[in-house]
């Protein structure tokens, strides 16, 4: 079947959260590399879930980002990451106007000793009938996948040990949060892709919002987003599901906007949120201190810039 070419869109952020000193620029260099790849990716007439997923294993590879090599550490000194995919995808003709879609999704919680959780989390959707796996299940499916394994020690940046040590001393240093990405390709695909490390100082066993499909990520025939920030606060307002529902009746903007405010009353939380709608539009929102975006259109190449916050 032949579909209606679009125009492909993408934005990533790299969390919501204070703002890094002038010798640690992880935002800019970080997100310009995430958005290129995607673009790579997306200007070949490529797959909106390939292009989330390279973004963020660009990401997880930068130890300033709090995912994957630089992920935060527990309260006992370990790394547990969390990491998600969904797509929607159209799968036949159009009726009445609209295209039925197929809705897929996966993710994984509190691994150890995988390099790139991101990659395991679409193993899981792709390879397993579940949506979730933990532990040394999910480790047991990257191993299957042929993913790049290694020690738990490894996957300890030197920056996420010093931010444990400053903290461990009653200290906040600098913070940046979960990373994530969302698209929307040539053929109407729409993905979402979020990762992280967690809270610094977590208990051991603590999941929050990130791999969790309405929560921190949310992808459906209106549009995808994906969320960083307070996960108990996202959990308990399904901010991503909030917001790409709201597409049915807002531009991308208003309902990413709404979907903050609304988190912020109901929960006194701060958050983070992306999105792009069916057609290619983008919204970005959040209450933090800051949250560096990148986006990415075939017009307007690939651009980084600090997302303007919400007041409380």
């Amino acid at each position: 079947m032949k579909r209606r070419s679009l125009v492909p869109a993408f934005i990533a952020h790299g969390g919501a959260g204070r703002r890094a000193p002038a010798d640690e620029l992880p935002g800019r260099r970080g997100l310009l590399a995430a958005g290129a790849a995607a673009a790579r990716i997306l200007l070949d007439g490529g797959d909106a879930l390939d292009a989330v997923v390279a973004a963020v294993v660009v990401l997880e590879d930068d130890p300033l980002f709090n995912a994957g090599y630089g992920s935060y550490l527990t309260i006992a000194g370990t790394v547990e990451m969390d990491a998600a995919v969904t797509i929607a995808r159209p799968i036949g003709p159009r009726a009445g106007g609209r295209a039925p879609f197929a809705i897929s999704a996966g993710g994984v919680v509190m691994v150890r000793r995988v390099r790139n959780p991101i990659l395991l989390a679409r193993a899981v959707m792709e390879r397993t009938p579940h949506v979730l796996m933990g532990g040394v299940g999910a480790e047991r499916i990257a191993r299957e996948a042929g993913l790049r394994l290694c020690r738990p020690e490894a996957m300890i940046a030197p920056r996420s040990r010093e931010r444990w040590l400053v903290l461990a001393r009653g200290q906040r240093p600098p913070q940046h949060g979960t990373v994530g990405a969302v698209a929307v390709d040539s053929h109407g695909n729409l993905a979402a892709a979020t990762s992280t490390g967690g809270v610094t100082l977590k208990l051991p066993g603590r999941i929050g919002d990130s791999a969790i499909p309405g929560a921190g990520l949310y992808a459906n025939p209106r549009g995808a987003a994906s969320a960083t920030g307070e996960g108990e606060a996202i959990l308990k307002t399904a901010l991503c599901r909030d917001a790409v529902e709201a597409l049915r009746r807002k531009p991308a903007q208003d309902a990413v906007m709404n979907a903050i405010t609304r988190l912020a009353a109901l929960t006194g939380g701060e958050a983070g949120i992306i999105t792009v709608d069916a057609k290619g539009n983008l919204g970005y929102a959040h209450n933090a201190v800051v949250m560096e975006i990148a986006t990415f259109n075939p017009v307007a190449g690939v651009s980084h810039r600090f997302a303007p916050g919400i007041r409380r």
